[in-house]
């Protein structure tokens, strides 16, 4: 029995150091590494905002333990770049292990001020990865554009406390990051793109005018505030290219494709109660979480608070505009999924959409709101004031719910509305609404000459191309006597014009 005892243990020691020796027995690279890509694009970043962090993979394709003895940044530690090697940051890396057949990944970010490099308002900044060296070197770019900006943003005092600004009641203490714009601030151009971190203020008897052209970018949590007796006027104008190169563009700060339709990245435009004579022109608002807040008339001036036209709101993690007991004219509108209604006009006031395409086709997450919510109180609240009016003439209200349009009336302020030539989304499956006087599509002076149930055949709601073919529901039906002389891309209306934004075409002919 003592032999076995023997003889076993030293077979299990013979079979461990054996492992051991396998396991650690790493040889040099010989410069026949793999990668998943070998130029990383970091895309473009503003200046001293730093990038989304980019990811490859290195591979040893090979069926030899290996050892990469140098893996560094081309400019070394003076590179703006910044790696991390399977989970450890840092710009030079030595003796790197990577097992047979098995990978790594690499991870790359940075951060660069233009002015280090470039008197240009745009800069390419490039570096390497280099993987070993001499004859077992190889390589992996990095490029990314640099763009200069204008910055705007809260100063912090000697202590270093942050400029906030009040909101509601000064009694209430609540305040948000954001600071008041000077006179030189209060005309934005399209020289080049704002970085907005904060919220930028216009205040009292003071107008923000935005160019044609412009670009604002808006840090998370940021956005424009109007106050009492304040205005905004965005002046965009037509464009002829994909580029939009008339329109004013509002959208967040991070700049890589990725980023592009990414729903809240921002606040909002908001223009408080007593703002006045906002008028917004060929925008494109996207990515915020409301697009605009439109708080309340101003008894004080006469005409509408909010005039917008030409205008496409997208992406907004809660709605693309938010009325309440405000004043809005819109003309070739378009507002296009949003997490909850993309359209509310609560609270009363006075509304008059002509020719605008409202429209939900969220798809980050369940939806349970219709597009379109129109109110005479606030819900859950004793608050109730008067709907002046709210037309809606050779509008598409439409969405991929049964129901995209809900009336709340109390039945004690007045709820005037009315559609006229209109192509809306109703489908009562279940006669839910069956007798209730504001829902009886037979009652012409509130459903008149309206079309419903029947698909526009959007180009692509999920991409927010809301132009429709000349098949859909929507087509032919406008009201030539009121419709728009041109639709949102400034095409002209046909003798028998199209409910929503755009005229349509013929999209099976791409």
């Amino acid at each position: 029995m003592k032999k076995y005892f023997i003889i076993i243990p030293s077979l299990l020691l013979c079979i461990i150091f054996a492992s051991c020796r396998d396991d650690f027995a790493f040889s040099n690279s010989t410069g026949d590494l793999g990668f998943s890509q070998d130029t990383v694009f970091l895309d473009t970043v503003f200046t001293n905002i730093g990038s989304s962090t980019r990811t490859f993979k290195v591979y040893n394709n090979s069926s030899d333990d290996i050892v990469i003895p140098r893996v560094a940044l081309a400019q070394g530690e003076n590179s703006n770049y910044r790696l991390a090697v399977d989970g450890v940051p840092g710009r030079i890396f030595e003796n790197v292990e990577l097992l047979a057949k098995d990978s790594l990944f690499v991870f790359v970010e940075t951060t660069i001020d233009i002015n280090d490099f470039s008197s240009g308002d745009e800069f390419l900044y490039t570096d390497t990865i280099e993987f070993d060296s001499g004859p077992n070197q190889q390589k992996v770019e990095l490029v990314t554009l640099v763009q200069d900006a204008i910055f705007l943003f809260p100063e912090r005092d000697a202590q270093g406390v942050e400029e906030t600004l009040p909101i509601g009641d000064p009694a209430d203490g609540i305040n948000i990051s954001g600071f008041v714009l000077d006179d030189s601030e209060l005309t934005l151009t399209a020289a080049k793109p704002y970085v907005i971190y904060g919220f930028a203020a216009v205040p009292a008897n003071k107008t923000l005018t935005i160019e044609a052209g412009a670009r604002l970018h808006f840090h998370s949590g940021s956005g424009i505030i109007v106050a009492n007796e304040g205005s905004l006027q965005v002046n965009g104008l037509p464009s002829i290219t994909d580029d939009l190169e008339n329109e004013v563009i509002f959208e967040g700060d991070r700049l890589e494709p990725t980023y592009a339709d990414i729903p809240g990245q921002w606040g909002a435009i908001w223009l408080t109660a007593g703002s006045k004579n906002n008028i917004i022109n060929n925008a494109t608002i996207k990515n915020a979480s409301v697009g605009i807040i439109m708080d309340s008339l101003n008894t004080a001036s006469t005409g509408a608070t909010l005039q917008i036209n030409n205008t496409q709101i997208y992406n907004s993690s809660n709605s693309g505009l938010i009325g309440t007991t405000a004043h809005i004219e819109a003309e070739n509108l378009v507002i296009n999924n949003s997490g909850q209604s993309s359209l509310v006009l609560r609270l009363g006031g006075e509304y008059n959409f002509n020719n605008c395409t409202i429209a939900n086709y969220w798809n980050n997450s369940f939806r349970q709101d219709p597009t379109l919510f129109i109110s005479n109180i606030i819900p859950n609240t004793e608050l109730t004031e008067d709907l002046i009016n709210a037309s809606f003439t050779n509008c598409i209200i439409y969405g991929d719910r049964d129901i995209e349009y809900i009336l709340a009336d109390d039945g004690v302020s007045q709820f005037n509305f009315n559609f006229q030539n209109s192509l809306i989304k109703f489908n009562d499956r279940f006669d839910d609404f069956v007798g209730f006087a504001n829902y009886d599509f037979n009652n012409a002076s509130l459903y008149n000459q309206s079309v419903f149930n029947v698909d526009p055949i959007f180009k692509d709601e999920d991409n927010n191309q809301l132009q429709i073919d000349t098949t859909g529901g929507a087509n032919g039906i406008a009201n030539p006597a009121n419709a728009t002389v041109n639709d949102i891309l400034d095409n002209p209306r046909s003798i028998t014009p199209d409910a929503g934004a755009y005229e349509s075409t013929d999209l099976s002919a791409g």
